[in-house]
């Protein structure tokens, strides 16, 4: 990857193009989900006080979940819908249920317009797979995946969308997938880093060749609820610990679908992992390459350098960046990854990555990438990250209307 240091003028990344991979939102209650479940799960919520899926992911109000800003809520997991769905005259349910549109509005002011958006992949992280119910995490799942589409892609039409699935339930999410995957909004399938079993296990088979037939993007992203503990030791005491160590979660699964032959089986299977880091990949890549001389014997299906395998077939998301203070340093490890189709720029709004409090003020996303990794970059690969990569990546983000300069 090319990271000399270059001064780009700002005139000059003004016409910078912007693809956002990932802006989150979340459905605030169970109730906006009422109009798009069938009368047996209307009935099955109102009777049981069943209240969908639990999300523990993004702490509430924790500085990392959430900007000050944004009014996010249901643990910072996306803009907060404070005004709810349409009202279909026959839901159960004794929360008013009227018109959205302060989410939308939200994250159309503080997001695309202000960022200047060309297009934006929403990105929703309902834990189905915290439900254990098999029948209700997929009921779920397709509730949250319709009104994805009805009150986020129908109404704007800058925006993409990620399908959230019941993961657990890998034939019950390959329908999911099948069921919209052919949608011109959607662009990618959700799954959590964290599972019951690695993703290169056979069992997830299913859902890997829906999202090939349909030409979708696999997105692993931070967080998930299976059930089981986050670390191989156990359970941690503090988010902190969580926070940190998920880093090691997406090296599991990556090191999982290419030692398991996940992407020899399916050749057209992309995956793009969302809020990974990115630091860690060179020196990982280094160790895998040089054991997968010795021990290539036993999967003798990879007939490549996982190293390749990764180059090719997975690419990563800006923010988060855990960038060393040294400016040198971090040209030294964008080098070591090797190409320069592997980042796409994030907001992750809500999120925030950059100190709290810090007064500090930012142009634009440009200047974010920039602060985030501590070094100017030259122009050619700015393009790259914010727009060109993803365009490359993803099917049906439209191309940017703004003229190179």
């Amino acid at each position: 990857m090319s990271a000399t240091p270059a001064s780009v003028p700002r005139p000059a990344l003004a016409t910078v193009a912007v693809v956002d991979c990932d802006i989150h939102v979340m459905p605030p209650s169970v109730d906006v989900l009422l109009p798009y479940l069938d009368n047996h799960w209307r009935e099955y919520i109102q009777q049981t006080a069943f209240r969908g899926a639990s999300e523990t992911s993004y702490p509430r109000n924790v500085p990392t979940s959430r900007r000050p800003d944004s009014a996010a809520g249901n643990g910072g997991a996306g803009p907060d819908l404070t005004s709810l769905q349409p009202n279909t005259g026959a839901t159960p349910s004794a929360t008013p249920v009227g018109r959205a549109g302060s989410g939308l509005t939200a994250l159309q002011q503080q997001v695309l317009d202000s960022q200047g958006v060309d297009a934006g992949i929403l990105t929703c992280t309902y834990a189905a797979e915290s439900i254990h119910n098999p029948d209700a995490a997929a009921a779920m799942a397709a509730a949250v995946n319709d009104w994805l589409v009805a009150e986020w892609l129908e109404r704007e039409p800058r925006l993409r969308g990620t399908l959230v699935l019941p993961s657990t339930q890998p034939d019950l999410a390959a329908r999911e997938i099948d069921r919209l995957g052919d949608h011109p909004g959607v662009v990618q399938v959700f799954l959590p880093v964290r599972s019951e079993a690695p993703y290169g296990n056979r069992r997830y088979h299913p859902i890997f060749a829906a999202a090939a037939r349909h030409n979708l993007v696999v997105g692993i992203h931070f967080g998930g609820s299976p059930g089981n503990p986050p670390t191989p030791s156990g359970w941690p005491s503090y988010y902190l610990e969580e926070y940190v160590d998920m880093m090691t979660i997406f090296q599991s699964q990556v090191l999982s679908l290419i030692a398991e032959g996940v992407f020899e089986r399916f050749p057209t299977l992309r995956v793009t992992l969302l809020e990974s880091g990115v630091t860690w990949l060179p020196s990982w890549m280094w160790r895998i390459d040089k054991e997968w001389k010795g021990l290539r014997r036993e999967i003798p299906w990879s007939r490549r350098l996982p190293s390749e395998t990764v180059r090719e077939r997975m690419r990563l998301t800006l923010p988060p960046v855990d960038a060393p203070a040294d400016p040198r340093q971090t040209r030294e490890i964008l080098a070591a990854l090797g190409s320069d189709d592997l980042l796409l720029y994030s907001s992750d709004y809500p999120h925030q990555h950059t100190a709290p409090g810090s007064g500090r003020v930012l142009d634009g996303p440009h200047s974010a990438v920039e602060e985030a990794l501590g070094l100017a970059l030259p122009l050619p690969l700015v393009r790259k990250i914010m727009a060109d990569n993803a365009r490359a990546w993803y099917r049906n983000l439209a191309p940017s209307p703004v003229t190179p300069g």
